[in-house]
Formats: structure tokens, C-alpha cells, sequence
């Protein structure tokens, strides 16, 4: 990492009319942001693993499907209660998944904020990452307050539980067209472009920080809702749609030809979302 340093000598033969040097650049380690983001993963994955084994099986409803138990509440328990569980899930679901697509944005904020001089610039940043995940947060509340709304439903009435395979199907169908929209295009090219992104809203400070934070989650939020989406009908803990979905939004913001694999992604959700409603309506 660069950081400026100004230093005044008058015997410089590079000195400034001013009396003083061009700033010079000063190396500053990586290596704490990269351990501690080695270090969230490994635990949030650890988290993920154990959380997910925890919570297999579930209940068969009408229509051929199985409820998870992410959905079912225990006896005695409040919603509240029952949503904290959840959340507590989702989020270090959410820092294994996320993590690595967002480790570029991190290095790039803390490498300017140094530049600018901040004397914080580590905890700015991990400001910045916890403004980014509150996001994603927010939008496991707000998923979880509809799967509660659609499995109670499904609980009272059988006609409707026979009709989520369809649904279920449609949902694909929807993530895929969105996939290929140019709306989807647009909020990738955002999330491709850290250095652009740090550059239009770099501000000092930690508010600066949660503030570009929040930003950057309710676009990535934005961009990757339909994955979410994805993850949702065919198993939001099961361990290989995650591993799926996170190397899906990793290559989308990763790789060059990220649009590419959003695309062939829209494609073969629609695919698989006709095949599901078909093969649910004749069965």
C-alpha cells in the first residue's frame, strides 16, 4: 500500500519552488487485511458448514415438496426469536459467500484512504465491510419475512402448497430474465469497478466509510438478488447451491468476461425453471 509522506531538504535537486519535495510514496503491509479476511472466511465457512448439517431434513407438504427446516418454528418459539436464529445463520452464510468477490473493493478503499493520510485506515475499512454486510443483512430480514409469509400459507392450505413446485419454477424463470436485463448489467459494472466506485465516493472518516459501505452492499444487493433468489428455491443451506451461487458471483465480478457467465447463468436458470414448473404440472 502507498501512502504520502512530504519531506522538505533544501540540498534536493528535486525540490519544488513551494521549497518542498512531490509527495513520496511509503509502502504500508497488506498482510493484515488479507489474514483477517483468511480468518472471516475460515470461520464463516466453519459457521456455514456446522449450521447447515444442523439443519437438514424437513417436513413433506401437497404438491411433492419438502419445507426446510430453516422455515419451521419449535414449539414455544417467537417469531423474533425464530428470525435471530435465522439471521444468525445467514449472515456468516453470507460473509463466505460475499467475502471473496468483495476482498478487491476493500484493498482498493484502504489503499486510498491511506493515501489521503488517514491514520484509521485499517478500521475504516473493516467500517466499510461491516456497513457492506449490514446490507446483506437487512436482506435476510426481509427474506426471511417473506419465506415465513409463504410457508404459512402453504401450511393452511393444501391447494396453494400444491402450487410452489410451479412457482418455484416461475421464480427461476424470473432470476433468469433478469440475469440477461441490461439493469443487471449495469449494477455489475459497478460492482466490477472498485477503483471507480472508491474514486466517486471516497469520503473521510468512518462515516465516509459506512456510508460507501452501504453503498456498495445496496448495489451488489441489487445485482445479486436473483442468485439469492436461485439459492432460495433450490436450498438456501444447502451447501453445494451455496458453493454454486458464491462461484457464480465471484466469476461475475472476477473475471473479465464477467457478463458472460451472468448471462449463460440467466440462460440455464430459465432452463431449468420450465423444466421444474413442466415436470411439476404433469406430475
Amino acid at each position: 500500500m502507498w501512502t504520502t509522506a512530504a519531506k522538505v531538504s533544501a540540498n534536493s535537486p528535486h525540490q519544488s519552488e513551494g521549497g518542498s519535495e512531490p509527495p513520496t510514496p511509503a509502502y504500508t503491509s497488506e498482510q493484515p487485511i488479507y489474514a483477517a479476511a483468511i480468518v472471516m472466511f475460515a470461520l464463516s465457512a466453519a459457521i456455514t458448514l456446522y449450521l447447515s448439517h444442523s439443519m437438514t431434513g424437513g417436513m413433506s407438504m401437497p404438491g411433492h415438496w419438502t419445507m426446510s427446516m430453516m422455515w419451521m418454528m419449535m414449539p414455544g418459539q417467537t417469531w423474533f426469536f425464530a428470525a435471530l436464529v435465522f439471521l444468525g445463520m445467514w449472515l456468516p452464510m453470507m460473509v463466505a459467500m460475499m467475502l471473496p468477490s468483495t476482498l478487491p473493493m476493500l484493498l482498493v478503499y484502504r489503499r486510498a484512504s491511506a493515501f489521503r493520510g488517514e491514520p484509521r485506515s485499517g478500521w475504516f475499512t473493516l467500517t466499510l465491510g461491516m456497513g457492506y454486510f449490514f446490507v446483506w443483512l437487512l436482506f435476510g430480514a426481509v427474506a426471511y419475512a417473506g419465506g415465513q409469509a409463504i410457508t404459512r400459507v402453504a401450511m393452511h392450505w393444501i391447494t396453494f402448497s400444491r402450487l410452489i413446485p410451479v412457482a418455484a419454477g416461475g421464480a427461476l424463470i424470473l432470476a433468469g430474465i433478469f440475469q440477461l436485463t441490461p439493469w443487471k448489467a449495469a449494477c455489475l459494472k459497478h460492482c466490477r469497478d472498485p477503483l471507480l466506485l472508491v474514486a466517486r465516493h471516497l469520503h473521510g472518516g468512518w462515516r465516509g466509510a459506512l456510508r460507501l459501505g452501504l453503498h456498495h452492499g445496496a448495489y451488489c444487493a441489487a445485482c445479486c438478488w436473483a442468485l439469492m433468489l436461485i439459492q432460495f428455491v433450490l436450498g438456501v443451506m444447502n451447501i453445494a447451491v451455496m458453493v454454486v451461487v458464491g462461484v457464480i458471483i465471484a466469476l461475475e465480478k472476477l473475471l473479465p468476461r464477467g457478463e458472460l457467465v451472468a448471462r449463460l447463468t440467466g440462460l440455464a436458470s430459465i432452463l431449468g425453471g420450465i423444466l421444474l414448473s413442466a415436470f411439476s404440472i404433469v406430475s
